[in-house]
């Protein structure tokens, strides 16, 4: 409801507009929430929670997608592909290979896979570290001893490069597009954008949790009535397995 769906939430939190930049205008478009517990998804056995990760993951969506495959059987022989962004850096590829081995199993159904989209992808925290602070550093952002005790302190996850990042302030810029507006808080609980960018509000958090939170929306959903909210944070890990 943000980036490339069919709909996008207006400023009353009410009702819905369409976004003319919506994938769906060229694709077939599938938006999988994974792993369970994510957005509306859940179990009902709460230990699968604690079973959760990546390779978990990649089994149940492979399960599903094999599925709905089986259920809408017109679009079996379709050209597949599968994107995402930030941590798809590992479900999109991990779920690709577990589709290339099952299709080499006879009496499967086959998965037309034929490519992978990442954006923002995280690879791993080294990796990703270096990257944001070369990028911070070379645009200005960051100045010149703030880079130098990053760089130091973050060639792996620890509390020392914690540390080294609570020094750095970015101050009021979108880390994700420096040149963009973002979104100003009032003490009165009102929101406005610091600026005008076509096609682009930095404001639309807002209504659209508001929107996902209306029990009312949730119930026309089929959602199981549950407090949405964009990250749930609990039960993650910084650590990335090296294998």
């Amino acid at each position: 409801m943000q980036e490339l769906g069919p709909f996008r939430v207006t400023e009353d939190n009410k009702t819905l507009g369409r976004n003319m930049h919506a994938w769906n205008n060229a694709a077939n478009v599938i938006f999988l929430e994974s792993p369970a517990g994510v957005g509306f998804s859940y179990s009902n056995t709460s230990s699968d929670y604690d079973l959760s990760g990546d390779e978990r993951t990649a089994d149940d969506a492979y399960v599903f997608l094999v599925r709905w495959l089986e259920r809408f059987a017109e679009y079996k022989a379709r050209a597949f592909y599968i994107s995402g962004e930030s941590y798809a850096g590992h479900y999109a590829p991990q779920l690709a290979a577990t589709i290339l081995l099952h299709n080499t199993y006879n009496n499967r159904t086959i998965v037309n896979l034929q490519g992978i989209l990442v954006g923002n992808p995280y690879l791993d925290d080294k990796r990703n570290n270096q990257g944001t602070i070369d990028f911070f550093w070379t645009h200005g952002v960051m100045s010149d001893e703030v880079y130098a005790n990053l760089t130091e302190h973050c060639d792996s996850a620890g509390e020392a490069c914690s540390g080294a990042w609570d020094a750095f302030d970015a101050g009021q810029i979108d880390a994700y597009n420096i040149y963009a507006p973002v979104c100003v808080d009032a003490p009165d609980g009102a929101y406005h954008p610091s600026g005008y960018l076509p096609g682009y509000d930095p404001c639309s958090d807002y209504p659209t949790i508001a929107h996902l939170n209306d029990p009312a929306v949730q119930e026309a959903f089929h959602a199981r009535m549950t407090e949405w909210s964009p990250c749930k944070w609990q039960g993650m890990s910084n650590s990335t397995p090296e294998d």
